[in-house]
């Protein structure tokens, strides 16, 4: 199974949810390619079998907007029938960002195998838990 992991931190918060998930799919066996947001492109989804994507929330409660949401919009109209899963942090809010972003992957047909999990800062050992069962869900 080859799994993309598709992020973008920027207090490196995000980048240790994306460490948890890598670790356990590589012990899940999963061929794994990390991207920061800027390095991939819908041109990269025929090479994977599953996609998880990571984002903080940024500004108003939304996706980073210079690189993730750009990245984001190219890919999204071709996520119908993928399995992917959704995950980011935050430090402030309720979490409105990871609301809109599941309906959006939702509303183009994407399969979300896991609820998006969101962590408050650095993820606690609960979140960490959550991850890695994200990662299960992801590769079966």
């Amino acid at each position: 199974m080859k799994l993309a992991i598709v992020y973008w931190s920027g207090t490196g918060n995000t980048e240790s949810m994306v460490d948890v998930i890598r670790e356990r799919a590589k012990e899940l066996g999963a061929d794994i390619t990390t991207f920061i947001a800027s390095e991939f492109d819908a041109s990269d989804l025929k090479n994977y079998d599953v996609f998880a994507f990571g984002c903080p929330a940024s500004g108003d409660e939304e996706l980073e907007p210079d690189e993730f949401q750009p990245m984001w919009e190219n890919v999204r109209s071709q996520l119908t029938d993928k399995k992917i899963a959704l995950f980011g942090s935050y430090s402030w809010a309720d979490g409105e960002w990871m609301r809109v972003w599941e309906k959006d992957a939702r509303s183009v047909g994407a399969i979300l195998v896991y609820d998006p999990i969101i962590a408050e800062e650095r993820p606690n050992a609960e979140c960490v838990e959550k991850l890695k069962h994200m990662a299960e869900a992801l590769l079966q």
